[in-house]
């Protein structure tokens, strides 16, 4: 729960500093790699303890599909206790996709979340 915690922390200051960028360029999706214990509306609790804004998605589904986005993103562990505080940041419009350490300073984060966001090179090509 701590390793949870604190990558919610994160999100939490790092929501903070999007301002009006969180649910419309940019959002925060954070998902569960314990699908079996994370139910909806244990997430949906999740969230509201952490007064998550609207931009702010807390995803659990059946264990094979968590598994397999997990997987596809290189985060797949077989033991939750396993799990890296990676945060993964994309640009869908020009394929720019870069880590962040969970355990950087949420100013960090949001300088290379802006660095995602202004890229322009892929969509020039």
């Amino acid at each position: 729960i701590t390793r949870i915690w604190l990558f919610s922390y994160k999100f939490l200051q790092s929501e903070q500093l999007l301002g009006d960028k969180l649910g419309t360029d940019v959002h925060l999706i954070s998902i569960s790699v314990d699908p079996v214990t994370d139910t909806p509306p244990k997430l949906k609790e999740y969230a509201r303890r952490f007064h998550a804004k609207p931009g702010w998605y807390f995803l659990t589904g059946k264990k094979e599909n968590v598994d397999a986005a997990l997987y596809k993103l290189g985060q797949y562990v077989k033991a939750r206790e396993a799990h890296t505080n990676i945060i993964i940041i994309g640009n869908e419009t020009t394929g720019l996709w870069k880590k962040a350490l969970g355990v950087a300073r949420a100013p960090e984060l949001i300088k290379v979340l802006e660095s995602v966001i202004q890229d322009k090179e892929a969509s020039a090509k």
